[in-house]
């Protein structure tokens, strides 16, 4: 959590940190290239070959690492969630089809059908958001149909048909504030795999180009001087390790929490 919030902050005041250059090559001539890190210079992480400053970089990195996993994720949750809810709830026919159509989704591999989705729309931030948000709809679509399903059974639900509630009243006030407790502690691991597969495209070129910095065109861009100089490496792999594992500690920690599955008796 505490590295979580570190980057939260400096992410959100990157633009008004004293920050040297990390995404203009032509503001660099006159800065060392292939800068050693040295905590107490102007280039604490140091510098890469074009001269860009690899702190800069790491941080509109993470900009770019959240905005993408976590908007991919909201989207993802909301569409497979709204149509997952649905499926269990009402079942028979609404449930085959949608059941259908989620299969089909799953059928292609996830990193051939990510690739595919990557090579035919433009490499920005709002289509690969999009990309990785279609990636993860069936995964909650599985998740709140299980729960919908587990849930649609309990007597509070059955007391509230008898009373007279409408099928809305029923998926909006009695299942959803139900399965929605699971949805979000799961949605932090779904993160942390997007992160990294946002990284994944970043290296194989397929999501923002440079000189707009993400970790994993960072990592691409230093791998030809990983021995003489493994920080161009070390560096965004570091902040992407801490960041995807700090993910993962929340996210178990949220589904003990939260998560009646794994809540003991």
């Amino acid at each position: 959590m505490s590295w979580l919030v570190i980057e939260l902050i400096a992410v959100v005041t990157a633009d008004l940190l004293p920050l040297k250059e990390g995404r203009d090559p032509s503001s660099t001539l006159t800065e060392p290239i292939l800068g050693s890190p040295d905590l107490f210079s102007a280039h604490p992480f140091g510098t890469d070959r074009q001269g860009l400053d690899l702190l800069s970089g790491v941080i509109y990195g993470a900009r770019t690492s959240l905005i993408v996993g976590f908007g991919a994720v909201l989207l993802g949750a909301v569409v497979g969630g709204g149509l997952g809810l649905a499926a269990g709830y009402y079942r028979g026919k609404i449930d085959s089809l949608l059941n259908f159509l989620n299969d089909s989704l799953l059928a292609f591999p996830p990193l051939i059908l990510l690739l595919a989705l990557a090579s035919v729309v433009e490499p920005n931030l709002r289509n690969v958001t999009l990309a990785l948000g279609v990636l993860a709809v069936p995964t909650f679509f599985r998740l709140t149909r299980a729960n919908t399903m587990t849930y649609a059974q309990r007597n509070f639900v059955t007391a509230a048909r008898a009373l007279g509630a409408g099928h809305g009243r029923i998926l909006g006030r009695e299942l959803l504030p139900n399965v929605i407790a699971s949805t979000i502690s799961y949605g932090f691991i779904v993160v942390a795999v997007l992160i990294v597969a946002e990284s994944s495209l970043s290296f194989l070129g397929l999501s923002l180009q440079r000189p707009e910095p993400t970790w994993g065109n960072m990592i691409a861009a230093g791998q030809t001087d990983l021995k003489e100089y493994p920080h161009l490496v070390f560096v965004p792999g570091a902040a992407l390790f801490l960041t995807v594992l700090s993910l993962n500690q929340i996210g178990d920690w949220a589904q003990q929490k939260w998560d009646p599955r794994s809540r003991k008796l």
